[in-house]
């Protein structure tokens, strides 16, 4: 009993450690992520959800050391074939609303990738928003691909 009781007591002490969320005024900035992709890749794609709980704002841009360049990123469904474009202006996030980066829709893609990340491991990502200015994320890496599910489509 004894054993179970700290067993408990040590899983409560590290949920703090798997919280994922970040925050920037009225922005939360949930469980960034990216999938492990083959070593020969020289992209890689990063997901999260972004909820405002404010005025508008608007995602700008990204970067990291883990990729050469970051752009904004969609997919779209162009008569049938899914095509994916770079989005310019940056990514609107509507006051009091959420906006969800995954696959298959809006996403971050990093380019020129010098050395893919492997599952488990985590890099710096800063944002650049509008209103809210920079924010810099963790980024996990995780294994398996996501079910395909087109944002909107």
């Amino acid at each position: 009993m004894k054993k179970l009781a700290l067993a408990a007591l040590a899983g409560l002490l590290s949920l703090p450690a798997l919280a994922h969320d970040y925050s920037a005024g009225a922005l939360k900035i949930d469980h960034p992520w990216s999938r492990a992709m083959p070593a020969s890749s020289p992209t890689a794609a990063v997901f999260m959800t972004i909820s405002n709980s404010g005025g508008a704002d608007r995602l700008l841009a990204a970067s990291t050391p883990q990729a050469a360049r970051a752009e904004l990123h969609q997919h779209l469904n162009d008569n049938g074939v899914m095509r994916m474009r770079e989005v310019s202006g940056g990514i609107v996030l509507p006051a009091a609303g959420q906006v969800k980066l995954a696959p298959g829709g809006l996403h971050l893609m990093l380019l020129q990738i010098p050395k893919q990340a492997v599952s488990g491991d985590r890099f710096p990502l800063q944002l650049q928003f509008e209103k809210a200015g920079k924010v810099t994320v963790e980024v996990t890496v995780e294994s398996g691909m996501a079910p395909f599910h087109p944002a909107g489509h």
